[in-house]
């Protein structure tokens, strides 16, 4: 009798396993991707083509690597989309728009018309989620605002959407101008010791800009979102650091089914990463419960916010419009210790890049300050009338935005246009060629035009909101203002102390490292202004 039974169950299981084999090869790695190419191509949208489990991969690692290696550019050359993204523009140019492509094996369309990519993100009735993200990089980021989906979404913004009102912003300028002053003295420092005694100039000082932004603007969101300072939040942006080194090696291997389970090596590395990021950010949260106690709340910033909406929980028993897990608090940390400070540094690298190399746009801005601020520090009221500033970052974020690709998937079967798109079909929204559409931003598309945006982001091109930076529609970044006010105030504390240009050494190599860097970094010479 235990034999039979014990032959029933193996067979009941080989017979699982069989049917799951086909399902899985047989359906979706050979007959789904015919299916789906061919309705596609039937709507005369082509693609490369698809090989077995790998999809498009291996094609796109070759292409990046090949132009990663050979390729720089002048430093007025703005248009890196041979460099960063020499797959897109192959295939554009070869199959057109849309084209199809495949992350191993799923399908992505990718889109490059402005109506159509509207449509996907300002639809407020749930019919788009973001695309699913990888392991590495959702263990670095958590299932925080940025990724998480539905009512869970509604949910998550309406208990941190207090934190990024204007008043509560306006209250952080102090910190943020706090924060860049020791910096500030610093390089002054610096560049008093490199001066020279028998010429009597003023000196001057090399300053690697890329790793300082970062550092400077990981303090910043350590000290307004959640009250401690950079010293105490290093750990968090170590291993993030280091979550995001091991993303970008294994970005496009092949996800197989369960893979993610297995003790490998990365899995190993990627497991311990993850446990000492929730260590420590727990190691936050509880001083903070410590120190504030319940009867005299948590305080108002980010993580005070989420610990009160965690008490609602508590006391409740079960989750409301205005409630968080600890689970919940803890992804919505990694979120923001991420977006907070990633974002911004690069763009005040960017900005001071493009300041490098338009001397004149440098020094129209710093009489800009001057004129609003004389010698003190930046205020809320002061950085509001900065209105050339304020188109020059704008413009950098239409050429150097951080964001290369957005991704969504529909949740049901839809219609863009003309174009019939699958449930789960993914779609890719390539941002720089969207922001070098001449028939959106004019024949200068590929030049630095402050002037552009002079009045105002909708009214810089042809096409309303065409500025993507930030997402539009109901998913734009809640961040965004934080970040265009830190960006202002650092930019203004530089620019009325120092003039500067860029490093002899400086290599043009803009890099897509999950958000556009530059590869070597951003060699900057800076040299004090003297006392007005």
């Amino acid at each position: 009798m235990a034999a039979t039974l014990l032959l029933a169950s193996a067979t009941a299981l080989l017979a699982l396993a069989a049917a799951w084999l086909w399902d899985y090869v047989v359906v979706r790695l050979l007959w789904r991707p015919r299916a789906v190419a061919g309705m596609f191509r039937a709507q005369g949208v082509r693609g490369p083509p698809y090989s077995f489990l790998s999809g498009c991969n291996r094609e796109m690692r070759r292409m990046k690597a090949e132009a990663d290696d050979g390729l720089r550019l002048d430093v007025r050359d703005h248009n890196y989309l041979p460099r960063v993204m020499p797959h897109f523009l192959a295939w554009k140019q070869q199959y057109g728009e849309p084209f199809l492509y495949w992350m191993g094996p799923r399908p992505r369309v990718c889109l490059f018309d402005y109506e159509s990519v509207r449509q996907v993100l300002f639809n407020k009735s749930g019919h788009f989620f973001k695309d699913d993200a990888h392991p590495t990089i959702l263990a670095m980021m958590g299932k925080g605002l940025v990724l998480v989906e539905g009512t869970d979404w509604v949910r998550h913004r309406r208990v941190v959407n207090p934190a990024f009102a204007m008043d509560k912003l306006k209250m952080m300028t102090e910190t943020m101008v706090s924060c860049a002053e020791p910096l500030i003295k610093r390089w002054e420092q610096l560049a008093a010791a490199s001066r020279s005694s028998e010429d009597g100039g003023r000196g001057e000082v090399q300053v690697e800009f890329s790793k300082q932004f970062q550092d400077l603007t990981a303090d910043v969101i350590a000290h307004t979102g959640f009250g401690s300072s950079y010293k105490e939040g290093k750990e968090v942006f170590h291993t993030q650091k280091q979550l995001l080194a091991l993303a970008m090696a294994t970005l496009l291997n092949v996800q197989l089914p369960g893979f993610k389970y297995l003790p490998t090596k990365n899995n190993r590395l990627k497991w311990a990463l993850e446990k000492k990021m929730k260590t420590t950010l727990m190691a936050i949260i509880q001083l903070r419960v410590a120190s504030n106690g319940r009867s005299s709340g948590y305080g108002n910033d980010l993580l005070g916010l989420m610990l009160e909406a965690w008490l609602t929980a508590e006391r409740g028993g079960e989750r409301d419009e205005l409630s968080l897990t600890m689970d919940e608090i803890i992804d919505e940390c990694k979120t923001f210790f991420f977006a907070g400070h990633e974002t911004t540094s690069h763009l005040l690298t960017w900005t001071m890049f493009l300041l490098s190399v338009y001397p004149e746009w440098q020094q129209r801005l710093r009489d800009e300050v001057l004129r609003e601020c004389g010698q003190a520090n930046p205020t809320a009221d002061t950085l509001n009338k900065f209105n050339e500033m304020t188109m020059v970052l704008l413009e950098t974020l239409r050429l150097y935005g951080p964001v290369m690709l957005m991704l969504r998937k529909p949740t049901s079967d839809i219609r863009l246009g003309s174009l019939s798109i699958p449930k789960g079909n993914g779609i890719a929204i390539p941002v720089p060629f969207l922001h070098r559409d001449r028939e959106v931003w004019g024949d200068n598309a590929n030049d630095f035009d402050p002037l552009r945006f002079q009045n105002g982001v909708t009214n810089a091109a042809k096409t309303p909101q065409a500025l993507l930076s930030f997402s539009i529609g109901p998913r734009a970044c809640i961040g965004q203002n934080f970040a265009m006010l830190e960006a202002k105030s650092v930019m203004a504390m530089i620019l009325k102390k120092f003039s500067f240009t860029l490093s002899s050494s400086y290599v043009h190599a803009p890099v897509d490292y999950i958000t556009l860097q530059p590869k070597f970094g951003l060699p900057i010479v800076l040299r004090p202004l003297p006392d007005v």
